[in-house]
């Protein structure tokens, strides 16, 4: 399940309702989470991480199959793995540890990008889930992501 699993897409925003930035590499901290995000401070909703399985089931529900995975608004976007969806498991992407805090429950401004994307993105945790940065580094697209064994 993890050994071909792939960070494919990292961004952040510099406030709430900013565009996008997608970036190549990044630094991740304890203290500020994705460099330059805005929400790096917020300690339960760090980083949101999406995986392209789960968007992917979700635009093609809605008939959108070329939905940019930013439009989600997740900072890093990853393929080959089932996302823990319990508060408190680790997640590994690179030289970062994170440990998981909830479910990213999608809002309305999903339905502004794409109506139906909201309900789309609902079941099997297809938002993505948010954590908490618990081991700082710097992250490139093509770093593995694994899922530590306890």
């Amino acid at each position: 399940m993890t050994a071909h699993a792939t960070l494919i897409g990292i961004a952040r925003k510099s406030k709430s309702h900013a565009p996008m930035e997608t970036l190549d590499q990044v630094q991740v901290s304890t203290e500020l989470g994705v460099d330059g995000d805005y929400r790096g401070k917020l300690r339960r909703r760090q980083v949101t991480i999406l995986a392209e399985e789960g968007w992917n089931a979700a635009i093609n529900e809605i008939s959108k199959p070329d939905l940019p995975w930013t439009t989600r608004r997740a900072n890093l976007f990853v393929r080959g793995i089932d996302l823990p969806r319990e508060k408190g498991s680790k997640l590994v992407i690179g030289s970062v540890t994170f440990e998981i805090t909830g479910e990213t429950d999608p809002c309305h401004r999903m339905d502004d990008a794409a109506p139906g994307l909201k309900d789309a993105m609902t079941p099997d945790w297809r938002g993505g889930v948010t954590c908490r940065v618990i081991e700082s580094g710097e992250l490139a697209i093509g770093d593995q992501v694994t899922i530590p064994v306890a």
